[in-house]
């Protein structure tokens, strides 16, 4: 297929997909996965592995993810690269080449037939590269994907549909994503070979099958227990924004006991699970919308001097808290491939990132200390706030998908609550 064209490109023969931008260009393609349309914001993700975790990641909640890398498909479908049952993430995908044949042990069928199950929808036969040059020059655009076997489509209302969607700045979609009620994570360490293991919740929204539109300076602790459950370890009251499983993994894997509760938990009730410590989960939409209730209870727990880590969003809310400014990006950082510099020690891991949205380095308060930024364009990616036990990265330290330089955040964390 073409490069996306500035105006109404005529639909070629076979066309049973589209990508129509909210400026008028349209990109025509084959369709697969769900049949419909979906309204969103385009962005690409650089990494070469995880298309599944990519596409259940809240954080792409409104969005269509355009996958740089050309062969997407080939390691199939399967439960266990999952990364959030029953919600909302990625609402489409484009891709290069039609999805890859199924080939490998864990498959458990094939991509297309996975994201009909999702109702999330694919559109294959792009040029993944002209978009993405694109996006990298223009910004991320709104547009709406459709899929549609008989190749019957609306070009004049998509546009409009398009340019009528609000876009993500000013949008909280935590609402959207988060669990309907607090529960206590009995899910295990994650472990190759056995299987999907389906934790058992408390109460909430259940976790099992849904089917939704080397630190380098600590040693790794023993794996506990597959429940994360135990009286001995600390407790940390993990506030859901857009979780991804394997973000309680990590902090089971680390040592602790998580209860997971709703992003609108009161401070007053969050107190009352009397935590060790608080973890800001990573999430969709605008910081500042979604602080305009997170922001007031992260504060309140500044106050009172609880031990806090921040991911994504969580992390950007928690700059907002501390006195600073968050910014929408031009293209966002997607991918697993993100080089970020320590500034303690000169360390430079390789992170995930998954992120429109960025605090903004130029309004931190004197109280507030950047540790981490992007080697890529020097945007931040790691805060502290000096005198509180409070601390915050861009990236996703899960490396779900991706590297697992930082692993070493889980274990700090869980370090401080003594």
């Amino acid at each position: 297929m073409a490069e996306p064209a500035s105006s109404h490109a005529q639909q070629p023969e076979g066309a049973t997909g589209v990508l129509v931008l909210a400026d008028g260009s349209v990109v025509w393609g084959r369709g697969f996965g769900s049949v419909g349309s979906a309204v969103g914001e385009v962005c690409f993700n650089t990494a070469m592995t995880g298309y599944q975790e990519v596409m259940t990641d809240p954080s792409y909640a409104s969005q269509v993810v355009c996958f740089t890398f050309p062969h997407i498909g080939n390691v199939g479908a399967n439960g266990e690269d999952v990364e959030s049952h029953d919600v909302p993430g990625a609402v489409g995908c484009v891709v290069r080449e039609w999805p890859t044949a199924p080939s490998n042990f864990r498959s458990e069928g094939d991509f297309p037939a996975w994201l009909a199950a999702q109702g999330k929808i694919g559109l294959a036969g792009v040029d993944t590269r002209a978009l993405t040059r694109r996006i990298r020059l223009s910004g991320a655009p709104n547009a709406v994907i459709a899929h549609d076997p008989q190749g019957r489509f609306d070009v004049a209302a998509m546009i409009a549909q398009a340019r009528a969607w609000s876009g993500l700045e000013g949008l909280d979609l935590a609402k959207d994503v988060t669990r309907d009620a607090s529960e206590d994570w009995r899910g295990g360490v994650w472990h190759l070979g056995e299987g999907y293991q389906k934790p058992t919740p408390l109460q909430g929204r259940g976790l099992g099958e849904g089917n939704v539109s080397s630190a380098p300076d600590s040693p790794r602790p023993p794996t506990p227990s597959p429940e994360g459950v135990g009286e001995k370890k600390p407790h940390v009251v993990a506030i859901d924004y857009g979780a991804k499983d394997n973000i309680f993994r990590n902090l089971v894997r680390a040592g602790a006991r998580v209860t997971v509760v709703p992003a609108e938990t009161p401070l007053e009730t969050i107190l009352a699970l009397n935590p060790a410590g608080v973890f800001l989960s990573n999430g969709p939409g605008d910081p500042a919308a979604t602080g305009a209730y997170a922001v007031p209870v992260i504060a309140g727990l500044l106050e009172r001097d609880v031990p806090m880590f921040g991911i994504c969003l969580g992390h950007q809310m928690l700059g907002i808290a501390a006195g600073a400014k968050t910014t929408k990006m031009n293209q966002g950082h997607r991918g697993a491939n993100h080089p970020v510099l320590r500034k303690a020690g000169g360390v430079v891991e390789i992170t995930s990132m998954n992120h429109g949205f960025a605090v903004d380095g130029a309004t931190l308060p004197a109280g507030v200390e950047e540790t981490h930024v992007s080697l890529f364009d020097g945007s931040n990616c790691g805060i502290a706030i000096k005198g509180k036990r409070a601390f915050g990265v861009q990236y996703h330290p899960e490396a779900s998908p991706g590297p697992q330089d930082s692993f070493y955040l889980f274990e700090k964390f869980v370090g401080m609550l003594g």
